[in-house]
């Protein structure tokens, strides 16, 4: 049964590849640089759409659905095009942030603070957001803002659950990468998928996690892979993107994700839930 299953990954991994490979050409970017005069701050976005369907929400026939993505701390707003690029093959428009500036504090840890002390950084995140927002409707009107997917990589992970708790009126999805320091929000109308890393250098804070019997009442997807924190960006190796593009797909498609493999593989477990301990 096991190699059954592992064969059926190596295939959907196979024709996933191809897919995205195939839908690329299809795809525009678009760096965009604006200014939030309120907050006297540059905020950079790439925006990636999908030409036909671009054209179809300027003739009146589309309703683009739209997925903002918030960078890991010290990766660009423009490494995260392996997973725009699902996004947009599938209809949405989609705007990386870049969330953090040169000139901006690091990010410091402080026990014992909510939020490890950072969230005044998960706030400027959430403000980049809605600013951004705000923007992209002058830009394109034909699309759908009121029922955001937020995507998010670390830190990135964190704005995206911050923002998700604080506007759950506008938020209907989250996608997290090894998100590690804000739990999960517990609303069974809101889907949430998040890869996790098994990596020694990335631990997630207690209590970010659900537990099992919350991820199982609200539907929340885990994805326990062997996967490095820092690879979940285009810096990691391609067999690593391709897995993840595949289990987005499937998770966007409403496929559960818990068909893609077994319990016991090398190289990704994919489960409704998982058992504790959390990597």
């Amino acid at each position: 049964m096991k190699r059954a299953f592992f064969a059926a990954v190596c295939v959907w991994a196979l024709v996933g590849g191809v897919y995205f490979a195939a839908s690329k050409w299809a795809i525009r970017h678009e760096a965009m640089n604006f200014f939030d005069a309120a907050r006297q701050r540059l905020v950079a976005v790439d925006v990636a759409v999908r030409r036909d369907y671009e054209r179809k929400a300027n003739d009146g026939y589309w309703k683009l659905p739209v997925a903002i993505i918030s960078n890991g701390n010290t990766v660009k707003n423009t490494e995260y095009s392996f997973l725009a690029n699902v996004f947009a093959a599938r209809g949405y428009l989609v705007a990386s942030i870049q969330q953090d500036l040169p000139t901006d504090p690091p990010l410091m840890t402080r026990i014992g603070l909510p939020y490890v002390g950072r969230q005044k950084v998960y706030e400027r995140g959430e403000a980049n957001i809605l600013f951004v927002l705000g923007q992209l409707k002058d830009w394109q009107p034909n699309a759908d803002y009121n029922h955001l997917t937020l995507v998010g990589h670390s830190n990135g992970g964190d704005i995206s659950m911050f923002c998700a708790r604080r506007h759950p009126e506008l938020v209907s999805k989250v996608i997290t990468l090894d998100n590690l320091r804000v739990p999960f929000v517990l609303n069974d109308k809101l889907k949430i998928l998040s890869f996790r890393s098994k990596d020694p250098n990335f631990k997630t804070d207690p209590g970010v996690m659900p537990t099992p019997q919350q991820a199982r009442a609200d539907g929340i997807d885990i994805v326990n892979t062997k996967f490095q924190h820092t690879d979940m960006s285009d810096r990691g190796p391609e067999a690593v993107k391709e897995t993840i593009q595949v289990a987005l797909d499937h998770f966007l498609g409403d496929s559960d994700t818990s068909e893609l493999a077994p319990a016991d593989i090398d190289e990704l477990i994919v489960i409704k839930l998982g058992a504790p301990p959390y990597p």
